[in-house]
C-alpha cells in the first residue's frame, strides 16, 4: 500500500472508488421509484431520470479510470476519497429533488442531500406530512446509507488514517498486533449486518408503536442512522409516546458503538457494559436529563414524569446527533437552550453512526487534564493516560488535542462566515455548532422551526453545507487536499 511519501500521486483509485460509489448510489435510487410505481405516484420520471444519470456517469468514471493490473489505494488516495466521495455523492443523489414534484433548486436540493448522507437532519422543506413517499423514503434512505458509510470507516478506514485519535480503536477492533487489511471486510460485513438487523427491529416496533409502514421505516432509518429527518413538520410531536420511546431506545443505539454488540461475554458481563465510553455516553445523557428535569419541574411547573420524558428525549435527540423534535425550541427558556447549545458539542460513541466530537475525545481530554494537575503535585512522578485499560500512546494524546484545537477552530471560522451573509448571532452560531456536528437543530426563532433552513440566503446553505461534510469527515480529509504538500510527488 503506497503512503503519504510515495513519489507519485496515482487518482485512478479514487476515480475508480467514486465511479462504483455513483453505481452504487443510482441502485439505491431504484428504491424509491419502485415505490412510486407500485403506489401510483408522481415522482418515478424524477426518480428515473436520477437513476440513470448517476448511473451513467458512476460507471462512465470507473471504466474510464480502470487501467491495466491491480492498483492499490494509498493513504493519501484515502483521505481525497472521503473528501470528494461524500461530496459528489450528495451532488448526484441532489438531482431527484430538483427533478421531483417540490421542484427545489439545486441549492436548497444540495443542501438536503449532504444532510441525509451526513446524517445531519437540517432541512430546508415543510408540507412533509403530505409529501410524496417516494420523496420521504429517499430522503431517509440517504440517513440510513450515511450511516451505515460512517459506521465502516470509523472502525475500518479512519484508525488506518490516525484521524484525531481514531488509531486507538485500530487494536480493539482487530486485536492486538493483527493486521487491519486482511479483517476489514469481514468487520465491515459484520457491522452492516448488526445494523440492517437493528433497523428492522426498530422498524417492526415503530409498526406496532401505531406508525404506517412507511412512517415506521422511515423514522427506523433516521433514528439508528441518528439522522433525524421526519415524515411530519411536527417531527414526532405527531406522534403518540409508544413511537417516541422506541425512536428515543433507537437513537441510544444509534449513537454507542455499534461493533460493541458483537462482542462475548467475559466474566458473565457483557463488553457493552463495561465500555468506559459507553459509560460516559450514557452518564453524559442522564446529567443533562436531570438537570432539564429540574428546570421543567421548578422553574416550568411540570409534572416531574413528563418533565424527565421530555428532558430526557431531548438529551438523548441531541447527544446522539439525531435531532428529533418535541416542540419548537422558542418556549424553553434560557437555561435549556444554552444546556442544548452546549450538547450541540458533544456527540455519540466512536463507531456509531452519530456526529460530533464523539465521547472517547472527551474522556482522553479529562484524563489528560487530571495527568496536567496530578504532575503540578508530584512533578517527579511517573504516570499514563488510559483508555478502555489500554495505556494510551503520547501521538493519541496529541492527536485528540489537535483535533479539539481543529474543530473549534473551523466551527468559528463556520459561524464568522454565517454571520457575514447576513445571520444574526444566535442563528450563526446556533447553525454552526449544528452543522460541524451533524446534529441538525437549531435555536431560535429562524433555524429553531420547522424547515427554519429555507429562509437562510443561499450563501449560508452553500457554508453550512460544507461545514456538514466537514464534520462528517471528521474534518482532516475535507481539509488536507487545500494543503499544497498533499499534491507534492
Amino acid at each position: 500500500m503506497r503512503g503519504l511519501g510515495e513519489s507519485v500521486f496515482d487518482i485512478r483509485p479514487v476515480l475508480f472508488a467514486n465511479g462504483l460509489l455513483l453505481v452504487v448510489m443510482a441502485a439505491f435510487m431504484g428504491v424509491p421509484l419502485a415505490v412510486d410505481l407500485l403506489s401510483h405516484g408522481t415522482e418515478a420520471p424524477a426518480f428515473a431520470a436520477g437513476l440513470a444519470i448517476t448511473g451513467f456517469f458512476g460507471a462512465a468514471l470507473a471504466l474510464s479510470s480502470r487501467g491495466p493490473g491491480h492498483f492499490g489505494m494509498g493513504t493519501r488516495q484515502a483521505f481525497l476519497f472521503a473528501a470528494s466521495g461524500t461530496a459528489l455523492a450528495a451532488f448526484f443523489c441532489a438531482l431527484p429533488l430538483v427533478l421531483g414534484s417540490r421542484h427545489l433548486s439545486y441549492t436548497d436540493a444540495v443542501f438536503e442531500a449532504v444532510s441525509g448522507i451526513t446524517t445531519t437532519g437540517a432541512t430546508v422543506m415543510t408540507g412533509l406530512d403530505h409529501a410524496p413517499a417516494a420523496l420521504l423514503l429517499w430522503r431517509a434512505l440517504l440517513q440510513w446509507v450515511g450511516g451505515a458509510g460512517l459506521i465502516v470507516a470509523a472502525l475500518a478506514l479512519l484508525p488506518v488514517l490516525r484521524i484525531g485519535g481514531m488509531q486507538i480503536f485500530r487494536v480493539e477492533t482487530t486485536g492486538a498486533g493483527a493486521k487491519a487489511g486482511p479483517r476489514l471486510p469481514r468487520l465491515a460485513g459484520r457491522l452492516l449486518a448488526i445494523y440492517c438487523g437493528l433497523t428492522f427491529v426498530m422498524a417492526v416496533a415503530l409498526r406496532f408503536a401505531g406508525m404506517t409502514t412507511l412512517e415506521a421505516v422511515c423514522h427506523a432509518m433516521s433514528g439508528l442512522s441518528t439522522g433525524g429527518f421526519s415524515t411530519s413538520d411536527r417531527s414526532l410531536a405527531a406522534f403518540g409516546d409508544a413511537a417516541r420511546w422506541v425512536c428515543a431506545i433507537g437513537m441510544l443505539l444509534g449513537g454507542c458503538n455499534i461493533s460493541l454488540f458483537t462482542s462475548r461475554w467475559r466474566g458473565k458481563r457483557w463488553r457493552i457494559l463495561r465500555d468506559t465510553q459507553v459509560r460516559w455516553y450514557l452518564a453524559t445523557i442522564l446529567g443533562f436529563s436531570l438537570a432539564l428535569t429540574f428546570w421543567y419541574w421548578a422553574i416550568d411547573g411540570k409534572h416531574p414524569l413528563a418533565a424527565f420524558q421530555h428532558a430526557g428525549f431531548q438529551a438523548v435527540s441531541i447527544i446522539s446527533t439525531t435531532g428529533f423534535r418535541l416542540s419548537d425550541d422558542q418556549g424553553w427558556g434560557g437555561f435549556p437552550q444554552v444546556a442544548m447549545f452546549v450538547m450541540l458539542f458533544i456527540g455519540g460513541c466512536t463507531g456509531s453512526a452519530a456526529g460530533g466530537i464523539k465521547i472517547f475525545r472527551y474522556e482522553v481530554l479529562f484524563a489528560v487534564s487530571r495527568l496536567h494537575v496530578v504532575r503540578m503535585l508530584y512533578p517527579h512522578g511517573v504516570f499514563s493516560v488510559s483508555f478502555n485499560r489500554l495505556q494510551l500512546p503520547e501521538a493519541v494524546l496529541r492527536s485528540v488535542l489537535g483535533f479539539f484545537m481543529l474543530y473549534f477552530s473551523c466551527f468559528a471560522a463556520l459561524a464568522i462566515g454565517l454571520a457575514a451573509v447576513g445571520l444574526d448571532p444566535l442563528s450563526s452560531l446556533t447553525a454552526a455548532a449544528s452543522a460541524i456536528g451533524n446534529v441538525g437543530r437549531g435555536i431560535g426563532p429562524v433555524i429553531g422551526t420547522a424547515g427554519g433552513y429555507a429562509m437562510l440566503p443561499v450563501a449560508a446553505k452553500w457554508l453550512l453545507s460544507v461545514g456538514m461534510l466537514a464534520g462528517r469527515l471528521e474534518l482532516v480529509p475535507l481539509l488536507l487536499p487545500f494543503f499544497p504538500g498533499f499534491w507534492k510527488h
